[in-house]
């Protein structure tokens, strides 16, 4: 019996509390002139127990949602002082822009270390880590006062990732070919994972937090690690010739994850418990960040290749609108703010940032930034913990 089998045979003999109004991820007419994702989604009429997690990782809260604490404006006692603010990593520029997010304007500009590629939420959120790939090295922004703190030696850092429990910070060392874990607060190295595959960049974890899939840019692959045991246990090639994934994010009910492929112009829907042959979901050019609603109904996804974001609904299990940016552009990687009414993406060959409305897709503002914006973090938002990378929420 492999470990994944073995997790979902020890099942909780009680279910814990769910939050008020969490998601079923059903829609209706009702909800078409509502923003997506600042409304309480139905609660489910039966619930399932929830599979013994991660050791220390904190208890799901409902297992038919993952994202039942990211609900609008629920934030944790620990952000919620803090400034809502825009943090844009500027790659080619080497800076940080700050936009506030009432203004649509740029209010600080931030120097960090050489190509800045993410802004990453700390997993006990009191932390913004700007990873400084070429330099090297990690920024610290404390996101209370927005000031940068010194930087933190981390060779290679092109993303940077959380166990669910806190333990250890995980970077993805792209170029090094290795997954590196490291103490979570210090950064100190405590195991480094060589891989097989190029181009580590992007991840989630499966509900239990027992395992993450990793997707591999430069070679078309994704890898299944074990994280208490930080261990590869799976890898498969894409079946499409020249694949490119991207961003990966896992469905509400922890079923299937979801992976962009900015090659195959669309996303391949992976079983990953099975870790079986992934099926492509064309969507549009150039596919490549994906970002989830606050009721968990839809999932917004940025084309880059053709400056429209494409929204899948989970309940019915397909794409549902197209947005298209007015004059096109780039849109690459972001967030959705706290109350769920905008969606937020860099235009990474624009030197821009995109504000669009989540009710009705149209754009409330183009913001002009540093050259070559990239992995912007919108932030504080709604959760109780995070697991990385622009900001996974749990």
């Amino acid at each position: 019996m492999t470990p994944t089998r073995l997790t979902r045979a020890l099942i909780a003999t009680t279910t814990l509390a769910a939050l008020t109004g969490l998601a079923a991820c059903t829609s209706s007419r009702h909800h078409e002139n509502e923003a997506l994702g600042t409304k309480g989604a139905v609660a489910p009429v039966k619930k399932k127990a929830a599979a013994l997690g991660l050791p220390g990782m904190p208890p799901v809260l409902d297992p038919d949602d993952v994202y039942a604490a990211d609900r609008p404006d629920q934030l944790s006692p620990a952000v919620r002082d803090f400034p809502s603010r825009v943090y844009v990593p500027n790659t080619n520029s080497n800076t940080v822009s700050v936009i506030d997010p009432k203004t649509y304007k740029v209010i600080e500009t931030i120097p960090v270390g050489a190509q800045p590629q993410h802004v990453v939420p700390s997993w006990d959120l009191k932390t913004l880590w700007v990873n400084n790939d070429k330099g090297n090295t990690l920024t610290p922004i404390d996101p209370k006062t927005g000031k940068a703190g010194k930087t933190v030696d981390v060779h290679d850092p092109y993303n940077l990732y959380f166990t669910p429990n806190g333990k250890y910070a995980i970077v993805m060392a792209s170029l090094d070919r290795e997954l590196v874990f490291r103490d979570a607060h210090t950064m100190k190295r405590e195991k480094t994972v060589p891989v097989s595959c190029y181009g580590v960049n992007h991840a989630d974890f499966s509900p239990d937090g027992r395992y993450f899939i990793v997707s591999c840019e430069f070679s078309g692959e994704l890898l299944k690690v074990d994280t208490e045991k930080m261990k590869v246990i799976g890898q498969e090639k894409l079946p499409f010739h020249g694949a490119m994934p991207q961003d990966v994010k896992i469905s509400p009910d922890g079923k299937k994850f979801y992976i962009a492929d900015m090659m195959a112009d669309g996303v391949w829907i992976l079983d990953g418990d099975k870790f079986t042959r992934p099926t492509l979901l064309p969507t549009g050019k150039g596919a490549h960040g994906l970002y989830v609603s606050r009721d968990s109904r839809v999932m917004y996804i940025s084309n880059r290749g053709e400056g429209t974001i494409s929204l899948f609904d989970f309940a019915k299990n397909k794409l549902i609108k197209k947005w298209h940016l007015p004059g096109g552009g780039s849109p690459d990687m972001g967030g959705v703010s706290a109350d769920g009414k905008v969606l937020w993406l860099s235009g990474r060959y624009n030197a821009e940032v995109y504000a669009i409305d989540t009710r009705t897709g149209n754009q409330l503002a183009r913001i002009k930034v540093g050259s070559g914006p990239h992995g912007l973090a919108v932030y504080p938002q709604p959760g109780r913990y995070s697991l990385g990378h622009t900001g996974i929420f749990r």
